[in-house]
């Protein structure tokens, strides 16, 4: 049937139509295929994940305490992470440090020395007081330990140091340097591969959540197991492991601001006070096995306040 005049041709506009609809499904066929749409991708991936996660099992090991945990640093790579680390430390302090031989620096060596003596650990052992008012100590990893001054009124005596300096020993004792190293090279490649499926910004929030959800538990189950091991060690070195618990009161009173326990690398002081408590038993145990004297007799000595004249006394 013609077409009448004014009538548009439906014959023709059905035409046109189809003729867009297939050059739209030409384009679309001619659209680059994304690398994960792959068949070829899914089988590499599926044998990758299988085999980290054999990797992963195998690098499964206990804590001293019993813990198990990843790790996949060996000690030497720890050690010469430690040594750079050592390195920037000392320049950074370089006009802070207290000399050697000064009565500080002996009473600092003294007790961690002590308490060196009874975990069998040979590292190649340094001892550093930094003069400044920041209440801190730290260990890296190949046994090299910071003290900074402002924290020897906190600790009050020896055994109050002995806690301090047992603690950070328990770190290097443990291997949490090498056991956050290992943390952190696990999740770096597990942002790498998730950084091909996810947007930027998604990835972002990721490593903040993981960071919370991961990161952060693992600080503060490193730190609680410190507290656990070097209550421990201060003990079998005959200091008296009561005393941590004054330490840990004596540091709650000096805190400015604490942030909640789930934003903290550390347990609340509260919350360390309550377990050095349950562990005071055992730490009993091992001193008594040490053959120590009595907790009294010791700390007539030993248990002095510290100052720089008691320092110089029992050099």
């Amino acid at each position: 049937m013609a077409a009448q005049p004014g009538i548009p041709c439906r014959g023709i506009r059905l035409y046109g139509y189809g003729d867009n609809h297939n050059r739209y499904n030409r384009y679309r066929r001619q659209q680059p295929q994304q690398i994960w749409q792959t068949r070829g991708f899914w089988y590499t991936a599926g044998v990758a994940g299988t085999g980290g996660a054999v990797y992963y099992q195998m690098h499964l090991e206990d804590s001293p305490t019993g813990r198990r945990r990843f790790i996949n640093v060996s000690p030497a790579q720890e050690e010469q992470t430690g040594h750079q680390a050592y390195r920037e430390v000392l320049s950074q302090y370089r006009w802070q440090l207290e000399p050697r031989g000064t009565p500080t620096d002996r009473y600092v060596r003294r007790v961690a020395e002590r308490i060196i003596a009874v975990t069998g650990m040979n590292e190649d052992w340094e001892v550093h007081v930094i003069r400044s008012s920041e209440k801190n100590a730290f260990v890296l990893p190949g046994g090299k330990i910071f003290v900074f001054s402002g924290i020897l009124p906190v600790a009050a005596n020896e055994d109050g140091l002995a806690t301090i300096l047992a603690h950070e020993i328990a770190h290097q004792y443990a291997r949490h340097s090498a056991e956050k190293l290992s943390q952190a090279s696990l999740l770096q490649i597990v942002y790498v591969i998730a950084s091909l499926f996810v947007d930027p910004n998604v990835l972002q929030l990721g490593q903040a959540m993981s960071s919370l959800l991961l990161e952060l538990p693992n600080s503060r189950q490193c730190e609680q197991e410190a507290d656990q091991l070097g209550l421990y060690f201060m003990s079998m070195a005959c200091y008296d492991p009561k005393q941590a618990v004054g330490l840990w009161q004596r540091m709650k009173a000096a805190e400015q601001v604490s942030p909640p326990q789930f934003l903290n690398t550390h347990p609340s002081t509260d919350s360390r006070i309550d377990s050095i408590r349950s562990w005071l038993p055992q730490a009993e145990t091992k001193r008594e096995a040490a053959n120590c004297p009595n907790p009294d007799i010791t700390r007539a000595f030993f248990g002095q306040p510290w100052t720089r004249t008691t320092a110089v006394s029992k050099d």
